[in-house]
């Protein structure tokens, strides 16, 4: 028979307490629940306010039954013996039906208390290792570490699979720096869990952990236990040469993907992360691509942001399979000598309230000032920079993409909406800076903490800012003022060659400017050339779609687009179904037409492609040195009337000439200035009949006499195809 152990004042709980916890308002569960010294022994306690009857059933001693003490509370001493003790509870019900269980609240807290100042500081880099839900090993058990920071709640309680999905039977404790923390034994990878948090405006919320590893597929919204660090990793070669390498000095072309509508099943469904790889791998290296760009892969709920919307900063979407299908598709791609760049989202979180609105009751993530933290564009809030833990947030959360995944870049979206207060704001909407300014001074440091850590802790790695403004050293490093990106979109390039473009030939002596102005800022910062998404969609059309006239116009049109992209100064980003010279603008919800890709012409486009990509990954002249004065010069920026525009471009010894006639009119008598008399090898003609064009060109090269002329030493004549582009590399 098994012992009872008698009640007792040892045993006793204070109503006030038991009620507290009973409400699930209680701040310290663990010092009333588990397992507590007493004079003669051990007093156990437990909760349940459904149970008939309860077992504490140690390790090393007969089940005992607990005693009621009221409100579902119980208790049973364990006499003579002395903390820590393991055992299990078993709780009967009703019926007969019964539940047992190790008892989270005999283990002490699973955090350290250099942990908790760092967090408070709003300096811990990796944050991410303490906080979220962790497989610990505690006293000898296995389980799962529970932590979150909340530090207004009144109470948070864990439910999930662990609890049968009822806060009132896991109730967290509060530790210091706001830190709310429960191991609870037994728990298993892909376990479901949210936490149920008492605000301190009185409402009672299920949220999604701020740092889980993953989460379930959109509509559903819950967090899943995961081990992010447990892939075997397979690109060391990659990862050792990336150390090495010197970004600013390397050639970078980048395929800009949403993984959704890439491709997909033939049933319309998405590929998993490891298929896509594979054939992300391979396309990418026919086209001569350095790098994989993918717009935001974090959890997200809402399939039409394209993830610019994101609710699980740390976990990877599980649209395409698990974090580890993740992890596998950047060693897939490493292993082919893909990079991989993600899109990055610090700006803005969508007011949804499983995720990080209010998340405790009050504006904890997003500035309090609604100035300050509503965003007016796309009805979102925005982060409190100046918080330290929020800023602590969003650098660890960069550098668990970087730490924990491989990933070797960072383009930081909307930067431009971050730097100013007065972003999208008339001017009563906006209040200034300390110094009466209409900088965010509290998002400039942060960015410069982010970019300083990730160069520090990953070389070789780069970021990316997407920022549309004139400010000042975006790309400059920040010990000279600068914000610290290694790169910097320009935007101006692009909607000035798109206007150039979308003109019809006759009208574009009247744009010049178009293509020449960049001339005027091109060594200021390091510069990323963009054809990106978002010029493909809401009515824009695609970048084939663009281009006036007829078909064969159209394609003669890009292809002088895109060689003018790889040619000027800059790193490449290109959008997916460019390649492909798409029609229709990009449908999110599509696949893109693989099956045109047989059609004489677009096959002919992408051969075209393939040897663009192969020419600019062998030729330094157009990587070696971008930002570098010597690097470009004009030929000829002032044929207005030819709308003709020729430029050199040199680096590590070699030096190309290339010259592009937009006008339909070939040219066939067009002499050319050239930097050095001699041989030049015709190593690109955009109109070769092999890319669908007239194959109107010169033999494949040239010879430059000594006569000068376009302020250059030398020069040719030239035949220039129409709508073409030449590329000439000079011999030797």
């Amino acid at each position: 028979m098994p012992r009872t152990a008698t009640a007792s004042t040892q045993l006793a709980v204070p109503a006030s307490e038991r009620a507290r916890l009973a409400r699930g308002e209680h701040h310290d569960p663990h010092a009333l629940l588990g397992a507590h010294p007493t004079p003669a022994g051990t007093v156990v306690r437990a909760f349940h306010p459904e149970a008939t009857s309860v077992d504490v059933l140690p390790e090393d001693a007969p089940r005992l039954s607990m005693s009621a003490l009221g409100e579902g509370f119980w208790a049973a001493l364990l006499p003579g013996v002395e903390p820590p003790v393991a055992y299990r509870l078993r709780f009967t019900f009703a019926r007969g039906a019964s539940w047992e269980r190790d008892d989270p609240y005999r283990f002490p807290p699973t955090i350290e208390e250099l942990d908790l100042h760092l967090i408070a500081e709003g300096s811990h880099e990796r944050l991410y290792d303490v906080l979220g839900a962790h497989s610990r090993t505690v006293e000898g058990t296995s389980g799962v570490a529970f932590a979150v920071w909340a530090p207004n709640a009144r109470s948070v309680r864990l439910v999930g699979d662990c609890s049968r999905w009822d806060g009132r039977l896991s109730p967290m404790r509060k530790l210091g720096s706001g830190v709310w923390e429960l191991f609870v034994p037994e728990v298993v990878q892909g376990e479901l869990y949210k936490f149920e948090v008492l605000g301190q405006d009185g409402t009672v919320q299920l949220k999604a952990d701020p740092l889980s590893f993953a989460m379930q597929v959109r509509p559903e919204t819950a967090s899943r236990v995961w081990e992010a660090g447990g892939f075997e990793w397979s690109d060391g070669i990659w990862m050792a040469e990336r150390a090495a390498r010197e970004p600013l000095r390397s050639a970078m072309a980048i395929y800009e993907v949403h993984l959704g509508s890439w491709r997909r099943h033939a049933d319309g469904s998405w590929l998993g992360y490891r298929e896509a790889a594979e054939q992300l791998a391979t396309h990418c290296r026919q086209l001569g691509f350095t790098h994989v760009e993918f717009l935001p892969l974090a959890e997200h709920p809402f399939d039409g942001s394209w993830g610019y919307q994101v609710t699980g900063y740390y976990a990877p979407t599980a649209r395409f399979g698990t974090p580890t299908d993740f992890a596998a598709m950047v060693d897939i791609l490493h292993n082919a000598g893909i990079g991989v760049i993600l899109d990055w989202v610090p700006a803005h979180f969508p007011a949804d309230d499983f995720a990080l609105r209010r998340f405790d009751g009050t504006a904890l993530y997003e500035h309090p000032d609604p100035k300050r933290g509503l965003h007016p564009d796309w009805g979102t809030l925005i982060f409190d920079y100046g918080r330290p833990e929020v800023r602590n947030f969003l650098v660890a959360n960069a550098l668990f993409w970087l730490d924990r995944y491989h990933v070797d870049g960072l383009r930081v979206d909307a930067v431009a909406s971050m730097l100013y207060l007065d972003y999208s704001r008339k001017k009563d909407e906006w209040t200034p800076n300390q110094f009466g300014g209409n900088e965010n001074l509290e998002a400039i440091a942060f960015l410069r903490e982010v970019n300083e850590r990730a160069y520090r802790l990953f070389p070789g790695v780069v970021t990316i800012a997407e920022e549309s403004t004139a400010f000042p050293g975006v790309s400059r490093p920040t010990y000279l003022g600068g914000l610290g990106f290694g790169f910097k979109w320009d935007m101006g390039w692009m909607h000035d060659t798109l206007d150039y473009f979308h003109h019809e030939p006759i009208h574009r002596r009247y744009h010049h400017d178009r293509l020449t102005f960049r001339g005027l800022y091109l060594h200021t910062e390091h510069y990323v050339l963009p054809l990106s998404h978002d010029e493909v969609v809401y009515g824009k059309g695609s970048l084939f779609g663009k281009m006036p006239g007829d078909e064969w116009r159209r394609f003669a049109n890009l292809r002088s687009l895109i060689a003018y992209q790889y040619t000027q100064p800059g790193r490449k980003l290109l959008f997916m179904g460019s390649e492909l010279a798409q029609a229709s603008e990009w449908n999110h919800d599509a696949s893109l037409p693989w099956e045109t890709a047989n059609e004489p012409m677009r096959a002919a486009f992408l051969h075209y492609m393939a040897d663009l990509g192969a020419l600019y990954r062998v030729s330094p002249a157009l990587w070696a040195a971008d930002e570098e004065p010597e690097t470009f010069a004009w030929i000829d920026a002032g044929d207005v009337e030819g709308s003709v525009v020729s430029y050199v471009r040199r680096g590590d010894g070699e030096v190309l000439a290339v010259v592009a006639n937009l006008t339909p009119v070939a040219r066939l008598t067009y002499r050319l200035g050239l930097p050095r008399p001699g041989g030049w090898e015709e190593v690109l003609n955009t109109d070769s009949a092999h890319y669908g064009g007239s194959n109107v060109g010169n033999l494949g090269g040239i010879t430059a006499e000594p006569v000068p002329h376009h302020g250059q030493p030398a020069s040719t004549v030239l035949a220039l195809p129409p709508l073409g582009t030449l590329v000439l590399r000079a011999a030797g």
